[in-house]
Protein backbone atom coordinates (compact mmCIF):
# COMPACT_ATOMS: atom_id res chain seq x y z
CA UNK A 1 0.00 0.00 0.00
CA UNK A 2 1.45 3.31 -1.21
CA UNK A 3 2.19 6.08 1.54
CA UNK A 4 0.21 9.27 1.32
CA UNK A 5 2.59 12.55 0.51
CA UNK A 6 1.91 13.11 4.74
CA UNK A 7 2.80 10.33 5.88
CA UNK A 8 5.93 10.15 4.10
CA UNK A 9 6.79 14.15 5.54
CA UNK A 10 6.07 12.21 9.10
CA UNK A 11 8.73 9.60 7.93
CA UNK A 12 11.45 11.91 6.88
CA UNK A 13 11.12 14.43 9.98
CA UNK A 14 11.16 11.05 12.07
CA UNK A 15 14.36 10.24 10.21
CA UNK A 16 15.56 13.58 10.89
CA UNK A 17 15.17 13.82 14.65
CA UNK A 18 16.70 10.35 14.75
CA UNK A 19 19.81 11.34 13.13
CA UNK A 20 19.98 14.27 15.53
CA UNK A 21 19.97 11.69 18.67
CA UNK A 22 21.99 9.32 17.25
CA UNK A 23 25.83 8.08 18.29
CA UNK A 24 25.67 5.80 14.93
CA UNK A 25 23.97 4.44 12.22
CA UNK A 26 24.37 1.12 10.36
CA UNK A 27 22.38 -0.28 7.06
CA UNK A 28 21.08 -3.54 6.92
CA UNK A 29 19.54 -5.76 4.32
CA UNK A 30 16.95 -7.83 5.99
CA UNK A 31 15.90 -9.42 2.65
CA UNK A 32 14.65 -13.20 3.04
CA UNK A 33 14.45 -12.81 6.81
CA UNK A 34 11.26 -14.43 8.55
CA UNK A 35 9.03 -12.02 10.63
CA UNK A 36 9.98 -13.62 14.15
CA UNK A 37 13.91 -13.87 13.40
CA UNK A 38 13.50 -9.79 12.59
CA UNK A 39 11.55 -8.85 15.85
CA UNK A 40 13.78 -10.85 17.55
CA UNK A 41 16.70 -8.82 16.07
CA UNK A 42 14.47 -5.83 17.16
CA UNK A 43 14.53 -6.64 20.50
CA UNK A 44 17.85 -7.55 20.68
CA UNK A 45 18.85 -4.16 19.43
CA UNK A 46 16.88 -2.26 21.88
CA UNK A 47 18.67 -4.07 24.62
CA UNK A 48 21.71 -2.37 23.63
CA UNK A 49 19.76 0.96 23.42
CA UNK A 50 19.46 0.92 19.28
CA UNK A 51 16.46 1.09 17.23
CA UNK A 52 15.75 -0.68 13.78
CA UNK A 53 13.84 1.25 11.52
CA UNK A 54 13.07 0.18 8.04
CA UNK A 55 13.06 2.79 5.92
CA UNK A 56 13.32 3.22 1.77
CA UNK A 57 15.72 4.37 0.01
CA UNK A 58 14.29 6.79 -1.40
CA UNK A 59 13.07 8.57 1.95
CA UNK A 60 16.71 7.78 3.30
CA UNK A 61 18.53 9.58 0.39
CA UNK A 62 15.79 12.78 1.18
CA UNK A 63 16.82 12.69 4.95
CA UNK A 64 20.89 12.88 4.13
CA UNK A 65 20.91 14.98 0.97
CA UNK A 66 21.76 18.30 1.84
CA UNK A 67 24.64 16.34 4.61
CA UNK A 68 25.28 13.77 2.26
CA UNK A 69 28.68 13.21 0.35
CA UNK A 70 28.17 11.99 -2.86
CA UNK A 71 29.54 8.58 -2.37
CA UNK A 72 26.96 8.13 0.21
CA UNK A 73 23.73 8.79 -1.59
CA UNK A 74 25.05 6.49 -4.58
CA UNK A 75 25.78 4.11 -1.88
CA UNK A 76 22.50 3.84 -0.56
CA UNK A 77 21.24 3.77 -4.25
CA UNK A 78 22.82 1.10 -5.45
CA UNK A 79 21.79 -1.52 -2.33
CA UNK A 80 19.54 -4.12 -3.63
CA UNK A 81 16.48 -5.57 -1.55
CA UNK A 82 14.77 -3.81 1.56
CA UNK A 83 16.82 -1.74 3.97
CA UNK A 84 16.59 -1.14 7.91
CA UNK A 85 18.70 1.55 9.93
CA UNK A 86 20.28 0.63 12.96
CA UNK A 87 20.70 3.91 15.10
CA UNK A 88 22.87 3.60 18.58
CA UNK A 89 21.72 5.93 21.32
CA UNK A 90 24.39 4.32 23.76
CA UNK A 91 27.30 2.79 23.34
CA UNK A 92 28.22 3.14 19.50
CA UNK A 93 28.59 -0.24 18.10
CA UNK A 94 26.98 -2.68 20.17
CA UNK A 95 23.75 -2.49 18.45
CA UNK A 96 25.64 -3.16 15.35
CA UNK A 97 27.39 -6.13 17.11
CA UNK A 98 23.98 -7.52 17.84
CA UNK A 99 23.03 -7.52 13.95
CA UNK A 100 26.62 -8.98 13.38
CA UNK A 101 26.05 -11.88 15.70
CA UNK A 102 22.87 -12.55 14.44
CA UNK A 103 23.93 -11.84 10.79
CA UNK A 104 26.35 -15.41 11.22
CA UNK A 105 23.36 -17.19 12.82
CA UNK A 106 21.01 -16.36 9.76
CA UNK A 107 22.72 -16.03 6.40
CA UNK A 108 19.13 -13.60 5.14
CA UNK A 109 20.78 -10.64 7.36
CA UNK A 110 23.95 -8.63 5.48
CA UNK A 111 25.30 -5.36 6.79
CA UNK A 112 25.82 -3.27 4.25
CA UNK A 113 27.68 -0.55 5.77
CA UNK A 114 27.55 2.54 8.08
CA UNK A 115 26.75 6.33 8.17
CA UNK A 116 29.71 8.15 9.64
CA UNK A 117 29.85 11.97 10.28
CA UNK A 118 33.34 13.95 9.00
CA UNK A 119 33.77 17.54 9.00
CA UNK A 120 34.17 19.35 5.60
CA UNK A 121 34.97 22.86 5.47
CA UNK A 122 33.52 23.36 9.32
CA UNK A 123 30.18 21.51 8.42
CA UNK A 124 29.71 18.10 9.44
CA UNK A 125 28.54 16.29 6.72
CA UNK A 126 27.91 12.07 6.66
CA UNK A 127 29.72 9.64 4.77
CA UNK A 128 29.43 5.79 3.97
CA UNK A 129 31.40 3.58 6.00
CA UNK A 130 31.79 0.17 3.45
CA UNK A 131 30.61 -3.27 5.20
CA UNK A 132 33.98 -4.66 5.54
CA UNK A 133 34.84 -1.52 7.80
CA UNK A 134 31.49 -1.92 9.62
CA UNK A 135 32.06 -5.66 10.59
CA UNK A 136 35.70 -4.69 11.91
CA UNK A 137 33.85 -2.02 13.78
CA UNK A 138 31.50 -4.91 15.16
CA UNK A 139 34.19 -7.13 15.96
CA UNK A 140 36.06 -4.91 18.19
CA UNK A 141 35.54 -5.06 21.90
CA UNK A 142 32.87 -3.12 24.11
CA UNK A 143 34.16 -0.23 25.90
CA UNK A 144 33.30 -2.13 28.91
CA UNK A 145 35.94 -4.92 27.84
CA UNK A 146 38.14 -2.51 26.97
CA UNK A 147 38.60 -0.47 30.41
CA UNK A 148 38.41 -3.61 32.24
CA UNK A 149 41.52 -4.72 30.23
CA UNK A 150 42.87 -1.18 30.63
CA UNK A 151 42.96 -1.78 34.09
CA UNK A 152 44.43 -5.17 34.55
CA UNK A 153 47.03 -3.25 32.59
CA UNK A 154 47.57 -0.68 35.16
CA UNK A 155 47.52 -2.89 38.32
CA UNK A 156 49.75 -5.56 37.56
CA UNK A 157 53.14 -3.23 37.96
CA UNK A 158 51.66 -2.76 41.62
CA UNK A 159 50.83 -6.25 41.98
CA UNK A 160 54.22 -7.35 40.66
CA UNK A 161 55.95 -4.93 43.04
CA UNK A 162 54.08 -6.01 45.98
CA UNK A 163 55.19 -9.69 45.34
CA UNK A 164 59.08 -8.32 44.89
CA UNK A 165 58.63 -6.83 48.49
CA UNK A 166 56.79 -9.84 49.84
CA UNK A 167 59.38 -11.91 48.23
CA UNK A 168 62.47 -10.36 50.43
CA UNK A 169 60.33 -10.63 53.76
CA UNK A 170 60.21 -14.61 52.81
CA UNK A 171 63.57 -14.92 51.94
CA UNK A 172 64.52 -13.17 55.44
CA UNK A 173 62.38 -15.84 57.40
CA UNK A 174 63.82 -18.59 55.32
CA UNK A 175 67.08 -17.57 56.37
CA UNK A 176 66.47 -16.67 60.30
CA UNK A 177 64.53 -20.09 60.00
CA UNK A 178 67.64 -22.00 58.93
CA UNK A 179 69.89 -20.33 61.38
CA UNK A 180 67.30 -21.02 64.61
CA UNK A 181 67.30 -24.77 63.15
Amino acid sequence: MAKTKQQKEEIIKELRELFGKQKSVFLINFQGLKSPEFFELREKIKKENGLLKVTKKTLLSLVLKEKATPSLLESIGATKGEIALIFAFGDEFSPLKMAYQFSKENENLEIIGGIGEVASNGEKKYSFISAEESIKLAQLPSRNELLAEFVGIMKAPLYNFVDVLKGNIKGLLYILKEVKT
